[in-house]
């Protein structure tokens, strides 16, 4: 402030009240001035301090949200809707990715405490005992997003993974499907995977159809490369099976690609189905079936009740917890 203060002229408790647009027009001579000083902090290259303004007023300015990856077009169309929802809020957005994985998701919750958000969006409703006690004793909202946890830490915006695929096994059925398998990953790390692979279990056994055609294959999250395998592995252990279930997209389309190279007809020899409505389903051919979800929905709607949760906190008071659900859809396409 002093160095603008002396550049323009002017006193730093000048320079002050224009950059905290405070003061009456007689303290601050006119817009004109104020205009001037703003552009002398740009020609210093000078950005204004946020850090004695957030301990004065308690506000951060940001919020924080993870998510599990940063390559896959779901959660980046979540982030989307987030940013969408604060914008023009003045508050910005701090994103990190967990890789699937909760020690990385406690990891990066802790040292985004340390900065004080004044609120956390997380991906999925399973975390570490430590993510739990830290938010918790945080005292800002949280809102889990993509899943409906048991137990809430407190907000959720999402929806069942496995109704959701347990509706495409029915969609199956209906289609007159009898042999239906399942492609997912070796772990439990993806636990929204994991709940499409329970969907399609408890639907196989409600509709009385062979059980057990299970393939683990692979990491999650399932490559393309992962599912291609993985159809190739599933057709020789059971050679009978006439439709397959992916827990997503992406190895959807890397079955579909080896069943070509096999020379399987899709979906007259096998029916391939996956989940998440991702680019490649829709422009591939054929196209695959699949459950949508409005990923930028579950962004903008997690966004805009973590602002009414914050401007809540901001007035002393805590806004009830809420639970919004997000509606998917099947989408049936050639591949099934």
């Amino acid at each position: 402030m002093a160095d603008v203060a002396a550049h323009v002229g002017v006193s730093k408790m000048t320079v002050s009240r224009a950059l905290n647009r405070s003061g009456s027009s007689e303290r601050i001579t006119s817009e004109a001035l104020r205009q001037r000083i703003l552009l002398a902090c740009a020609d210093m290259g000078y950005v204004l301090d946020q850090t004695a303004r957030m301990f004065s007023s308690k506000r951060s300015g940001f919020i924080a949200a993870v998510i599990p990856s940063l390559n896959n077009s779901n959660f980046s169309e979540t982030a989307h809707g987030i940013t969408a929802a604060v914008e023009g809020s003045g508050l910005q957005l701090l994103l990190g990715y967990s890789d699937y994985r909760v020690e990385n998701e406690e990891r990066l919750v802790a040292a985004m405490l340390m900065r004080r958000p004044e609120g956390v969006i997380l991906t999925g409703g399973n975390h570490s005992p430590g993510t739990h006690a830290m938010l918790e004793s945080a005292g800002i909202p949280v809102v889990e997003t993509w899943d409906l946890p048991a137990h809430p830490i407190e907000h959720t915006v999402g929806f069942s993974n496995a109704q959701a695929t347990a509706a495409l096994v029915h969609h199956l059925h209906a289609k007159g499907y009898r042999h239906i398998a399942f492609i997912g990953g070796t772990s439990n790390r993806d636990t929204r995977g994991a709940d499409r692979r329970r969907g399609y279990t408890e639907a196989i056994k409600a509709l009385g159809l062979p059980a057990g055609r299970v393939i683990s294959f692979g990491q999650p999250p399932i490559s393309m490369t992962q599912g291609a395998q993985a159809i190739v592995q599933l057709v020789h252990q059971w050679p009978d099976v006439d439709a397959v279930v992916c827990v997503s997209d992406l190895s959807a389309f890397g079955a579909l690609m080896e069943c070509q190279r096999q020379g399987w007809a899709v979906p007259e020899r096998i029916a391939i189905a996956g989940f998440g409505d991702f680019e490649v389903s829709r422009s591939c051919h054929p196209t695959i079936t699949t459950v949508a979800i409005d990923s930028t929905g579950i962004g903008r709607a997690a966004g805009e009740l973590l602002m009414r949760a914050i401007d809540e906190a901001r007035t002393g008071a805590k806004l009830p917890a809420e639970t919004v659900l997000i509606p998917f859809q099947i989408m049936a396409r050639g591949s099934t």
